[in-house]
This record gives C-alpha cells, structure tokens and sequence, in this order.
C-alpha cells in the first residue's frame, strides 16, 4: 500500500478549536476532485463538492477533510446518499450554527445533478 493510500484508509476528521467562537462567520470550502463509484455500473462519478458552515466551538481541519473526502473513491454510492453521508459526518462532528453541503456532479449520461443539503442550527 502506498503512502497516500494508507493515509486515506487511515482518515478521521480532526478538529481544531474555532479561534473565534465569539464571532458569526462562515467558513467556505471547495473540493473540486471528488470522485464516488455508481454503485449500479461502477463506472467513476466525479463532482466538486462545497461545504458552507458557521462555526461554533470546533473548525475542521483541512487535510483530515481532504483525506475523509478521498475515502469515498472506492465506493459504489449514489450522489444523493454521499452528499447526505458527507452532511451528516460533519454535522456531527462540528455541530456548527449551520452547515449546507452542495454536491455538483459532472455530466455523465447527459444527466447533470446537483444534491444540496442544508440545516440552520446544530440539532
């Protein structure tokens, strides 16, 4: 197993103390090389994935969002469920003021789709 692969296999969200947990601001995140696996054909789905989120106590710290992002690689997965998996994880893991997750899948089919997940509020 090569190096990055391990560190992929390996990912866990890591989080940092937010270092203004006294202020409302939004955090804007784009992954540009997401790749997924249809899980009717195999064939590779690829998207850019945006996260928008107010922190509250934690942020995320960007190469273990990097790595958990690679995990879904090898997985046969539909974009709706990887989009809401991905909501959920961090939902959990941060429990900031808001978070939307938008996934923007490329063309395949001449189907376009875009999954947008979003929440105001921690609960």
């Amino acid at each position: 197993m090569k190096y990055g692969e391990k560190a992929i296999a390996e990912a866990k969200l890591e989080l940092w103390d937010n270092p203004f947990p006294e202020k409302e601001y939004t955090v804007e995140i784009t992954f540009p090389e997401f790749t997924c696996l249809c899980p009717r054909s195999g064939y590779p789905d690829f998207a850019t994935i945006h996260i928008t989120y107010v922190p509250d106590k934690y942020i995320v710290e960007l190469r273990s969002l990097k790595l958990y992002l690679n995990t879904y690689r090898d997985k046969y997965i539909t974009h709706e469920e990887a989009v809401n998996r991905i909501y959920a994880d961090l939902k959990q893991a941060l429990a900031p003021r808001s978070i939307e997750i938008v996934g923007d899948f490329n063309v395949r089919g001449g189907i376009k789709t875009v999954v947008r997940v979003s929440s105001s509020g921690a609960q």
